[in-house]
């Protein structure tokens, strides 16, 4: 597959899946699966795609971000988290790492500090075990910095600390004392 529509149908499906079901009529299920027929066909006006190209474009995902799985069956199909479309999340709690990271641009990193991290209009914070994932994450945005989240400490208070399919650690949210800048 050309790696042009490769992308192409990977963030349309990114986004159906994470934000906006109802731009193709879609309705997503418990946790976020969506029928997989029902995307090919609902889609025709926006993306004309079979089965065989959305299985390989999950299937040829960046490993470090995996966006998408689908079901062992293969008729369904969800987003690993991000979203902001109104569904029920069922991630694993877990022992996570002393430290994580959190890639945020420059121009937030003040009120971070004051504030914490809030997971705004999605699901959850996100939060990486490494800071290179970190900064490619806050990069988006453009200058950034790299966060160092306590997570162990955070847990050991009675925050809960979850890791999606994709591996991506995710909390409610990280008060501003389990956070510091990098040097």
């Amino acid at each position: 597959m050309e790696k042009k529509r490769q992308i192409k149908i990977s963030k349309s499906l990114s986004y159906w899946l994470r934000h906006k079901p109802e731009d193709i009529g879609i309705t997503l299920k418990k946790n976020g699966w969506a029928d997989v027929k029902e995307i090919i066909e609902k889609s025709k006006d926006k993306l004309l795609m079979d089965f065989n190209e959305i299985k390989y474009v999950v299937d040829n995902q960046n490993p470090k971000k995996r966006r998408l799985s689908l079901s062992e069956d293969f008729c369904e199909i969800r987003a690993n988290q991000g979203h902001s479309a109104d569904i029920e999340l069922e991630f694993e709690e877990v022992v996570p790492p002393t430290i994580l990271y959190h890639g945020a641009p420059v121009m937030v990193v003040d009120q971070i500090m004051k504030e914490g991290l809030k997971k705004m209009g999605r699901h959850h914070v996100h939060l990486s075990i490494d800071e290179e994932t970190a900064a490619t994450v806050g990069s988006r945005r453009g200058k950034f910095e790299i966060l160092e989240i306590e997570a162990m400490r955070m847990r050991a208070d009675g925050y809960k600390i979850y890791i999606s399919d994709n591996d991506v650690y995710l909390a409610d949210e990280v008060p501003v004392k389990y956070i510091k800048k990098q040097e």
